[in-house]
């Protein structure tokens, strides 16, 4: 079967006549070429800045071929609930009277109106809407900074040269298709957080700054704010190795923790505050208070499942009780050591594919070197941690994503060390991904629709098209609207369609749940002023009819 792996091993059949014909070309004298590289990656803040705004323009010029998504998961709609929410000024909003008819998945109606995520991605979309009226475009913006933030930490680590590559590796591999750009579901903000600390931590361990202490704290709070859990997990080893540091130098090494502190204190108490105003209280979580609501299947494998609570929809009750359950059941299933290798497996087909799995060849000879041996400990905790977590999807790893592509380098610098083999694969793997990327957009612009996927690197599903159809239908089309979806017995629990903005009373468009003739009574007296629609979603082309009180259509 066609498929985006089926595409990308078959782009490896370009590798081994480059490697040839770089064997017969191969000259003893660096190109033309390769100098102008050099040069150029030797103007540190010009290569940053060139990464970051190519990521940019690249994706720009796409558009016509690729435009800006429309949501489709769960998750994305309720970071699109917190963005429209920030954007309007409010970290929460007020319960709305019939929030029965609107509860939904990932998004809490009680104590308040509020996403369950973390305000990170919120945060970003809710900037692109007031910088342009779209949350895409704070998409844009994130990963062309990822991107930039990546090569800035890379040379910290590694020489120049080797820090623009690998700010190519991820341009080419993250920044022109993935659904981390083609989608809502986030990613390039927690790994500009790993980027920020862990390029941070070298600079500011070899020299104490004021500077690189502040941006240690920036890099501890992003992860604390996008991915609390993963970020936690690769933070922890370098505040050992901070706290070490530290313990040597005394009073003088505390001191000039001060600027990270400071910024941690205030990251602190605007957490607490986000925490009260969604939960009531500054100590749980919005995830934690979602989850007690709703969430039957825990976090962590080692959890037991918990009791059901009473859920007012059939749909809600399927996807807590049925599909989650089915995820967290599968890990058993399949065994414990089967599903980490699973887990493993989609974290290496996004981020490395079989073409940046080639150096990996490399890897016991670099965890033999004594500066990377942090990376290594660093990374091997990162996996446990997350190996932990029932379904791991590759935005979970992204605070690592620094990380692995400096593996992927300190691999290829060693390869390159081994010998005329080991050179030309080093400068190859570039060249060939590119290839492999024009490939794909190829396909795409064919027509070819195999290469979509929720979770791949290469192209994001495109959205609820239909869902996106009917409310631009609705909002060209005069008044104010309530539409009533009404789902069918083959119903697919994560395919859903009630998300509302922030504000309900004022959307032009608003989407709730049907609750036959004699529980929408309230809901039709509440909004007495709207045209009402009834939407059959789960018909192959769903149309809007009109709804009437009586229940016929």
């Amino acid at each position: 079967m066609l498929n985006p792996k089926t595409v990308e091993w078959t782009s490896l059949v370009l590798f081994v006549p480059l490697i040839l014909f770089g064997l017969i070309r191969r000259k003893r004298r660096p190109s033309a070429v390769r100098r102008a590289f050099v040069r150029f990656a030797a103007r540190r803040r010009l290569a940053v800045l060139s990464i970051g705004i190519a990521a940019l323009l690249l994706r720009a010029v796409l558009l016509p071929l690729h435009p800006p998504p429309q949501p489709a998961v769960v998750d994305e709609y309720s970071y699109l609930l917190a963005a429209d929410t920030f954007a309007s000024g409010r970290m929460a909003n007020p319960t709305h009277p019939c929030w029965i008819h609107f509860e939904t998945i990932c998004e809490m109606m009680q104590p308040s109106y509020a996403s369950k995520y973390p305000p990170g991605q919120g945060l970003v979309l809710a900037a692109g809407i007031l910088l342009a009226g779209s949350p895409w475009v704070g998409v844009w913006l994130s990963v062309a900074t990822m991107c930039a933030s990546i090569v800035w930490m890379l040379q910290g680590w590694v020489r120049p040269r080797w820090a623009l590559l690998g700010g190519i590796l991820v341009l080419l591999r993250i920044a022109l298709g993935s659904y981390w750009i083609d989608s809502y579901w986030g990613g390039a903000v927690a790994a500009t957080g790993g980027a920020i600390l862990y390029g941070a931590l070298p600079r500011f361990l070899s020299r104490p700054r004021p500077l690189y202490g502040l941006l240690l704290g920036v890099g501890l709070a992003i992860l604390a704010n996008s991915r609390l859990y993963e970020g936690f997990l690769l933070s922890l080893p370098a505040m050992f190795a901070l706290g070490v540091w530290a313990f040597r130098r005394g009073w003088t090494g505390a001191r000039e923790l001060v600027p990270m502190l400071g910024l941690l204190a205030v990251t602190a108490a605007g957490m607490l505050a986000y925490n009260r105003a969604v939960t009531g209280t500054p100590w749980q979580l919005p995830y934690q208070a979602h989850e007690a609501q709703y969430a039957i299947a825990p976090m962590f494998w080692f959890q037991k499942l918990r009791p059901a609570p009473p859920y007012h929809h059939d749909a809600l009750r399927g996807f807590w009780t049925e599909w989650a359950v089915m995820e967290y059941l599968k890990t058993y299933r399949i065994g414990l050591l089967a599903a980490a290798w699973s887990k493993l497996a989609n974290a290496g087909a996004f981020f490395l594919g079989p073409l940046l799995s080639i150096p990996l060849i490399a890897l016991p000879w670099v965890c033999r070197q004594k500066r990377f041996q942090l990376v290594v400990i660093v990374l091997a905790f990162f996996s446990l941690g997350l190996l932990a977590i029932i379904d791991v999807l590759p935005h979970y790893a992204a605070p690592a994503t620094a990380l692995i592509y400096l593996t992927v380098i300190q691999c290829l610098r060693c390869l390159r060390a081994s010998g005329p083999v080991g050179m030309v694969v080093g400068r190859g793997i570039p060249v060939v991904l590119a290839c492999t990327v024009v490939l794909f957009y190829s396909l795409e612009a064919s027509g070819s629709e195999f290469l979509h996927d929720h979770h791949s690197w290469c192209f994001a599903a495109p959205g609820n098209l239909q869902r996106a159809r009917l409310l631009r239908q609705l909002e060209a089309s005069p008044g104010l609207h309530l539409v009533i979806v009404r789902y069918g017995r083959q119903h697919w629990f994560t395919r859903e369609w009630v998300y509302n903005r922030a504000s309900i009373d004022t959307a032009k468009v608003v989407w709730a749940r049907d609750m036959n003739v004699a529980g929408n009574r309230t809901l039709l007296e509440y909004f007495s002023k709207r045209h009402v629609w009834l939407l059959e979603a789960d018909e192959p082309n769903p149309v809007l009819k009109t709804y009437r009180e009586d229940g016929t259509l």
